[in-house]
């Protein structure tokens, strides 16, 4: 069974930084691509940045030079390093596959960018 978790989420002023990483487990890691996707509250959740088995990488235009997505194959984890952070990426983020069959969905982890 995959299991997906989502851990580094906080609270951060305007233009500070954060770290999300996403570690799976019950899946061969290293063949698949992988994304984030975020929820903002009364929103659809939308893929942030995806990342492909090598390393190519794909964003949302809102967040192309802000945010990074990198993956180690070696701990099954996927990371997203996100910089000058704005009060509208406020929102839980989510790691899983970026286009169907996905897997089940981890519980996210929330990230508040307010002053």
């Amino acid at each position: 069974q995959v299991h997906l978790v989502e851990s580094g989420g906080g609270l951060v002023q305007p233009g500070g930084s954060l770290r999300l990483s996403c570690v799976a487990s019950g899946i061969v890691f290293s063949v698949r691509s992988m994304a984030w996707y975020r929820q903002a509250p009364g929103k659809e959740r939308e893929l942030v940045a995806s990342v492909t088995p090598g390393r190519s990488t794909n964003y949302v235009d809102s967040v192309k030079g802000r945010f990074t997505i990198s993956r180690n194959n070696a701990k099954n984890t996927v990371d997203l390093q996100m910089n000058n952070l704005k009060p509208e990426d406020t929102a839980v983020y989510y790691c899983n596959a970026p286009y169907s069959p996905y897997f089940s969905w981890g519980q996210g982890t929330l990230v508040t960018v307010s002053s």
